[in-house]
């Protein structure tokens, strides 16, 4: 099996946002506060304990625009907290769901189509070592399947 690598949102991207940035759409963040599960980091890739305070902005995690690279709303932990650097561990935020979608992406940052599937949390690492022992996979994506709220990455 490919060591896989779940990847967070790069801290530069945070550090965005926590100086005073504006997100994707050039907006500032809108700050709330949460009420327990549903909030997941970006960053740390935990849950956002009910009570704190958080961000939600429009992240886009591609390095370009182009009609692939999806913008949508995320959310992080409005105190600093530290990025998720665990490899070949299923993220905190990955087992509040009881599936989520895995969809494979090329080296050019765009979907590569028939690898999108709803993906329960338990077979995540199987499907995404599948798609990454593809050539045309470069990276995989996971996104909420309620939403398609993106979530993390996925290296091999």
């Amino acid at each position: 099996m490919t060591a896989l690598s779940f990847t967070a949102m790069p801290t530069a991207d945070a550090e965005t946002i926590w100086n005073g940035g504006n997100d994707a759409y050039g907006h500032s963040p809108e700050t709330m506060i949460s009420d327990g599960p549903g909030h997941p980091c970006r960053h740390c890739l935990k849950n956002i304990d009910s009570g704190d305070a958080l961000y939600v902005f429009a992240y886009r995690p591609f390095p370009q625009l182009q009609p692939y690279a999806e913008t949508g709303p995320v959310f992080l932990h409005q105190k600093r907290c530290e990025r998720y650097e665990a490899e070949e561990v299923l993220p905190p935020v990955l087992t509040t769901s009881p599936n989520f979608i895995l969809r494979g992406y090329g080296a050019n940052d765009r979907i590569v189509y028939g690898t999108g599937a709803v993906t329960e949390v338990a077979d995540i690492p199987a499907y995404a070592t599948e798609l990454l022992r593809r050539p045309e996979v470069a990276y995989v994506h996971v996104r909420s399947a309620r939403n398609n709220c993106y979530q993390c990455r996925i290296d091999g």
